[in-house]
């Protein structure tokens, strides 16, 4: 048990995986985590970040345009999986029951944001934790025109990858210190996560009552 535990705070742990799994499992945990149903929980957005800033510091002794490509490969390719999944498995993940990695619930809001964004929330959802996870998987359950999945794929994996990868990049080369602040980075992404998804809950219980 204590085993497992350590597992799961290994993952939840973005400057660890960094340091120890290097790039190798930032790639990992971006495919499963944009696409298996059982990977929305892990860290994404100051994952991407964090990663960024590590490459400026020279903490992660990589490539910034290797690293750009592949966690915009892995992102891509994670979608896809997602995508294939629900479109061949539709049936088996609507039948599906609740469980410590699935929630019915989490398919119902992310096709709240279908309803109201339509394709691009394939977009907007790069950027929404758990609603990331599961929008590639309700885009194949409900058969979207794979070309179009693609498109929207492609430019929803390029911006996410850009803006929170570059992003940190762009701020680590510019202030070096900034490494000796992870910790309060990773906060902030928390407390910007923690509000997206209340509201978000709020949002739809709001509008499911209407």
């Amino acid at each position: 048990m204590e085993e497992i535990s350590a597992f799961f705070n290994y993952l939840m742990n973005s400057e660890e995986i960094i340091q120890t799994g290097g790039l190798l499992a930032i790639l990992l945990i971006v495919y499963v985590e944009n696409g298996l149903f059982f990977g929305f929980f892990l860290p994404g957005d100051y994952l991407l970040f964090l990663t960024g800033v590590f490459v400026a510091s020279q903490h992660l002794e990589q490539p910034i345009l290797l690293v750009l490509f592949g966690v915009f490969a892995a992102a891509v390719l994670g979608s896809y999986t997602g995508y294939i999944s629900g479109r061949f498995f539709g049936d088996k993940i609507r039948n599906k029951k609740d469980s410590l990695f699935f929630k019915q619930k989490y398919l119902e809001r992310t096709s709240r944001y279908f309803e109201k964004y339509g394709n691009r929330t394939l977009i907007i959802a790069r950027f929404l934790p758990i609603v990331r996870t599961f929008a590639p998987i309700l885009a194949g359950l409900v058969r979207m025109n794979f070309i179009q999945f693609t498109i929207y794929n492609l430019i929803g994996g390029a911006i996410w990858t850009l803006t929170l990868v570059g992003g940190g990049y762009l701020l680590g080369n510019k202030f070096p210190f900034i490494i000796d602040y992870v910790h309060y980075i990773i906060l902030f992404f928390l407390a910007i996560t923690t509000f997206t998804v209340i509201k978000g809950y709020l949002n739809a219980k709001k509008e499911f009552k209407d």
